[in-house]
């Protein structure tokens, strides 16, 4: 049960940086090593997120 936890936590703040990366592209002059830094993070979340989800099958 934890674990699914935190893969549902993961995957809210996997959510909350896809807005923030949708929220600075639309900015018109967007800090691109920001947006790679937001990415970066997502990427993280993510495989973090798989990684868990191989564990529970």
């Amino acid at each position: 049960m934890a674990v699914e936890a935190r893969i549902r936590e993961l995957g809210s703040r996997h959510e909350s940086l896809e807005n923030a990366i949708q929220e600075e592209m639309r900015r018109p002059a967007y800090d691109d090593m920001k947006l790679k830094e937001l990415k970066r993070q997502k990427l993280k979340l993510k495989e973090e997120m798989e990684s868990l989800r191989t564990r529970l099958h």
